[in-house]
């Protein structure tokens, strides 16, 4: 398609420039004026074209102390462990290695793909370079302010000396990994983006694509108090999605802005005032803030309570998959703790209330876990949907709907191609629905519908050694009232839904 793409464009006078053909996805990186737009659009295989966009570095020591439950005596951070069984891939700047926190604890790769600098008059000082990779690389696995103190973090320079990197160069960065893992098979890596750029279709599904091949992906919400679904990769449903909060467990305010929020967030973790390696020195610290901290928390640095947990969780369970290692983080994190009137009223019941923590031991314990998904709002007209789905490995127990107005027409699960989804039904005159899937993980969980036809008076679970997870009730032909309830059968356990 490429070459087709060159020889086209060339008949017509236009010179294209092909710079990079991905594996990792269907794609091809090419330089070429935008009169060539229109043709490219219509070559065979062409499904969209996505300009080269931009990413920024999301960064403008009570945290430790905050994820470790109970609180360490004698301000002593102890770890139930070290996550040394995790290796972390670490997209960022470059990183000043030879610093005391983290020296022999990163190795820093040959892989650096980067946009020059803006300014022509930039100097590129050798600590201003290193600056936010090495306080990220501090948090992961510093010697005295780490999350993770064990774990083996590789650098990959994807940022400039500016924060300022581009979607192209993140995407070969992924490549860089793939190939990694293709050629020394472990215990799943835990990659981490701490940064974020508008939303870009391409960088969702490569990092979708990584994450198939079993890495466990955090990333930075972003630092624009707005909702993190408008940016990437937080948007990505199959990447672990990281807010930041402050001290009092509540959301940070990063300069002007804040952190974002919304349902593409899966949790929120330490991300204000962080102590960690400066770049000034081979002994200096200093305190950043930022999403891009919070997420190294959840992912293995030392952080907000992202990245190192995650670390120590793939540590004592190596085999979790990312929607199981997902439940994990969200059944042993905080509950409640932030005051939901910080965020906009339309994002309080999307946005979850849940800081990263961790247990006070880990180990395999087998259990049902959940968590609710949210869809977008549907549009407003009469018949519009709202659809949600569980990631692959989930299994959706439940189905619901939301309205702002109250005016719906129900909800029900469906079967679409090979995957359940739960769909939520506008009501004339509603203000747009929201469908609410409840996503959970259990080896032995399977869930089957069964739906009632209009003529029948409700619908039961068959065989009937099965437990019923819920109900939902829809009504092409008038609002909600009533119906989907569970009735109890002699046994007193809900048994049918009327």
């Amino acid at each position: 398609t490429a070459r087709m793409l060159q020889a086209r464009a060339a008949r017509r006078g236009y010179l294209t420039e092909l710079l990079h053909v991905f594996h990792l996805l269907p794609a091809f990186l090419v330089k070429m004026s935008s009169d060539v737009l229109d043709m490219a659009l219509k070559l065979p295989h062409v499904e969209y074209i996505e300009e080269d966009a931009y990413v920024f570095a999301q960064s403008i020591p009570w945290n430790l102390g905050r994820i470790v439950p109970p609180p360490p005596s004698a301000g002593t951070y102890s770890p139930p462990n070290k996550g040394d069984k995790v290796e972390i891939y670490l997209l960022d700047t470059s990183v000043q290695s030879t610093h005391r926190e983290i020296e022999g604890r990163v190795l820093v790769t040959d892989f650096e793909n980067v946009p020059e600098e803006d300014g022509t008059r930039f100097h590129r000082q050798a600590s201003k370079c290193d600056s936010h990779g090495t306080h990220m690389a501090g948090v992961l696995s510093g010697r005295d302010a780490g999350v993770a103190t064990g774990a083996h973090v590789h650098s990959l320079r994807v940022l400039n000396c500016q924060g300022k990197g581009t979607i192209s160069g993140t995407l070969i960065g992924l490549e860089f990994i793939e190939a990694s893992l293709k050629a020394q098979p472990s215990t799943p890596p835990v990659v981490l983006l701490p940064f974020a750029g508008a939303h870009s279709r391409a960088l969702n599904a490569g990092c979708r694509q990584i994450v198939q091949m079993g890495a466990v992906v955090v990333v930075a919400a972003g630092n624009y108090k707005d909702d993190a679904c408008r940016y990437s990769p937080a948007s990505e449903p199959e990447v672990i999605t990281v807010g930041a909060t402050n001290s009092e467990n509540q959301p940070a305010s990063i300069g002007t802005l804040g952190t974002n929020f919304g349902r593409c967030v899966d949790l929120f973790a330490p991300g204000d005032d962080i102590i960690g390696a400066s770049s000034d020195c081979s002994t200096c610290f200093m305190a950043q803030s930022g999403t891009s901290q919070a997420a190294a928390h959840v992912a293995g640095e030392r952080g907000d309570g992202g990245a190192g947990i995650a670390a120590m969780l793939l540590s004592a369970e190596p085999h979790l998959s990312l929607a199981e290692l997902r439940q994990r983080l969200l059944h042993f994190a905080t509950k409640n703790a932030i005051r939901a009137a910080w965020f906009p009223e339309e994002q309080r019941l999307q946005t979850p209330n849940s800081v990263a923590g961790l247990p006070a031991q880990l180990g395999a314990d087998e259990q049902l876990l959940c968590r609710s998904v949210w869809s977008a709002r549907s549009g407003l007209t009469r018949h519009a949907t709202a659809v949600v789905r569980c990631t692959g490995t989930e299994e959706m127990l439940g189905c619901s709907s939301y309205s702002h107005s109250g005016r719906r027409l129900g909800e029900h699960i469906e079967d679409k191609e090979g995957r359940k989804q739960c769909v939520a039904h506008n009501a004339f005159r509603g203000r747009g629905v929201y469908a609410i899937a409840r996503c959970c993980t259990w080896p032995r969980a399977r869930c089957r519908v069964n739906a009632s036809s209009q003529a029948d008076e409700g619908a039961g679970c068959a065989p009937q050694d099965h437990v019923l997870t819920g109900c939902s009730f829809h009504s092409p032909a008038a609002v909600l009232g009533d119906g989907g309830r569970p009735v109890p059968g002699p046994d007193g356990r809900p048994a049918r839904c009327t």
